[in-house]
């Protein structure tokens, strides 16, 4: 998608479709509108959402886009009831930006406003950075939607875990979440 009318449109149709009837996400899981081409979006591995080498500076319209976010089999999309455009995502397309304890639950906040209560539906996985060697943690958002847990929030959650079997643990809503092996220098 290149003609800047066609991009604007675009644009447009996804702001609109991302505006919900009342409260809650657009339901893009029953869209499936066919595929119109690419548009250059693209979520930077630190969260940043650009279009056309430029930051979109306009936190309500990343939280609108983000709303109509999904991802397929070929990839990340925007999607409305009538248009498909695939996006470039370098990492994960939110970020767990804070956490908070809330009786018995972690409760993650990503980027774009979202809150997560780490549980069965919503696990925390802790992978280890191929390139790095350091802990690589997220947390599942929505459908394949994922959010890269920021460092300081997995400090938190270094700092209040406890030993469990040889690994640093946190329990939210009665699940474990190992983040690590003790004494391994976790972080």
């Amino acid at each position: 998608m290149s003609n800047p009318d066609d991009i604007k449109r675009g644009l447009a149709a996804v702001a609109e479709a991302a505006k919900p009837a009342g409260r809650g996400l657009p339901p893009v899981h029953l869209w499936h509108p066919e595929h119109c081409g690419d548009i250059d979006i693209l979520i930077r591995a630190d969260g940043v959402w650009m279009h056309e080498g430029s930051p979109i500076g306009r936190p309500e319209l990343v939280r609108l886009f983000s709303t109509v976010l999904r991802k397929d089999p070929d990839g990340y999309c925007l999607v409305t009831p009538v248009e498909k455009l695939s996006i470039r995502v370098e990492d994960l397309p939110f970020r767990a930006v804070t956490v908070e304890r809330r009786g018995e639950a972690w409760v993650f906040t990503t980027d774009v406003g979202d809150s997560v209560e780490a549980g069965e539906d919503h696990p925390l996985i802790v992978e280890t950075d191929p390139l790095t060697g350091e802990p690589a943690p997220r947390i599942h958002v929505r459908a394949d939607l994922w959010a890269r847990v920021a460092r300081s929030v997995f400090y938190e959650l270094v700092e209040a875990a406890a030993v469990e079997r040889d690994h640093l643990t946190i329990r939210s809503n009665g699940v474990p979440f190992p983040l690590g092996p003790a004494g391994a220098g976790v972080v």
